[in-house]
């Protein structure tokens, strides 16, 4: 009944648009008319339920709310989860791809493939970590990596890959693995977006080295923040937990469990990047619920499909088959030319209808300190530079009610038909 009442206000809407039209009258709420939502609807609204907040104030009373036995608890439940050998619970995704690429050992001049469609934690990791980032053009249908362009961007300098599940659509991994093999390439995964994603029925974040999560308040599954790496061997494990506790040896990060006193060692130069329990606390039921929350993101997705397809948007290709899109993120590209107005004059007209909006992304390469560093110019990445102009990302919460989504399907509607030309 939903997806009816939704294509329904599409139509009512177009109606409504022409009317307006005809009568020049301010149909939007930019211009003085009444908003599509009576309240505004936050962009990325976690759901957080009972569960977590008693599980919380369990561990507020436990004595013990720092790295303990429900961090190493939420560890086990995501790699089991996630079907992985070995993960290590963080403070950040920006902490798990930094410190990954400090497992790989990397040199000064050294190089990692990814792509300038992404945040700048991608970047900033591989930079933090003595590295060079080189940047690989987006599939603009995809708006994951090009896969087809890695091959012609290696050098003798390249030592590891790092893809981007963008929005939670999994990377042509079949070629990326590829490439890596052939190259002897470490791979590490940003699979921010990305936690119930699969590319031919396999989870991402298990097929490089390591795989890198963020559990961010926007993301599919939240902690307030933090972050999970996957990693396929021990030694990497071992390395990344001693490094994430300012470089004590392994035994420290289990001192809760220590019923005899013993002196902590400091074995290597580390770093502060540990999760805490009451972050896990919150992990342990997000990550229960992930595929309920998940199954009403595919439903809202669906909705918005359907009540967009005749408006001027890009549309994305069809996701491949055996993958999985994890939803994270509704992402729209504006068809500029068939609209009135910019990319940014469209989101101000938006949030006018009180519906909170995202920016995923403005391309790295366009970045002031990227431009600065690298000298990149606006045309270097062709596809990335014009996604980068026409972009916006809608709510997908499943915390979304009814109401809320016919809301947005409204407004979103009436902007586009509007500045329609």
């Amino acid at each position: 009944m939903t997806n009816v009442r939704v294509n329904a206000a599409s139509k009512k809407v177009a109606k409504a648009v022409a009317h307006s039209r005809a009568k020049n009258s301010n149909f939007l709420a930019i211009n003085g008319a009444k908003p599509s939502s009576p309240q505004f609807i936050t962009f990325g609204r976690p759901a957080i339920s009972n569960e977590e907040i008693n599980e919380v104030i369990d561990t507020l009373k436990s004595g013990w709310i720092g790295t303990g036995p429900k961090t190493r608890k939420f560890e086990g439940n995501f790699a089991e989860y996630k079907q992985a050998q070995h993960a290590v619970a963080l403070n950040s995704c920006t902490s798990a791809l930094h410190l990954s690429l400090l497992a790989l050992n990397l040199k000064a001049g050294d190089e990692v493939i990814t792509t300038p469609m992404t945040f700048c934690a991608t970047a900033n990791a591989i930079l933090n970590a003595n590295a060079k980032p080189i940047f690989v053009d987006c599939n603009p249908y995809t708006l994951n990596i090009d896969p087809n362009k890695i091959s012609a961007a290696l050098t003798k300098r390249t030592k590891a890959i790092l893809p981007v599940h963008f929005a939670g659509r999994p990377c042509d991994m079949d070629t990326i693995v590829s490439i890596a093999k052939k190259h002897k390439l470490a791979i590490v995964e940003d699979c921010a977006h990305a936690i119930e994603t699969q590319w031919n029925n396999q989870a991402a974040g298990t097929f490089g080295d390591f795989g890198c999560f963020s559990f961010y308040v926007t993301k599919n599954l939240t902690t307030g923040d933090g972050g999970m790496v996957l990693c396929k061997r021990q030694k990497d494990a071992d390395l990344i937990r001693i490094l994430s506790t300012q470089g004590l040896d392994k035994n420290a990060y289990n001192r809760y469990r220590e019923k005899e006193f013993h002196h902590y060692q400091v074995v290597t130069r580390g770093y502060k990047a540990n999760m805490t329990d009451i972050e896990a606390s919150l992990g342990l039921h997000q990550l229960a619920r992930i595929e309920e929350n998940h199954a009403r993101r595919e439903i809202i997705w669906n909705q918005y499909q359907k009540a967009f397809r005749e408006l001027p948007i890009i549309q994305q290709s069809p996701l491949e088959k055996g993958s999985r899109h994890a939803y994270h993120l509704y992402t729209v590209q504006l068809n500029l030319s068939e609209l009135n107005a910019t990319r940014d004059k469209i989101c101000k007209a938006l949030e006018a209808e009180n519906i909170g909006i995202g920016i995923h992304y403005l391309s790295l390469h366009l970045q002031p300190y990227m431009k600065k560093m690298f000298g990149f110019k606006a045309k270097d990445f062709e596809n990335a530079h014009l996604v980068s102009q026409r972009i916006l990302s809608l709510p997908l919460s499943p915390d979304l009610s009814d109401t809320e989504v016919n809301s947005i399907v409204t407004g979103f509607t009436k902007v586009l038909q509007y500045y329609a030309k």
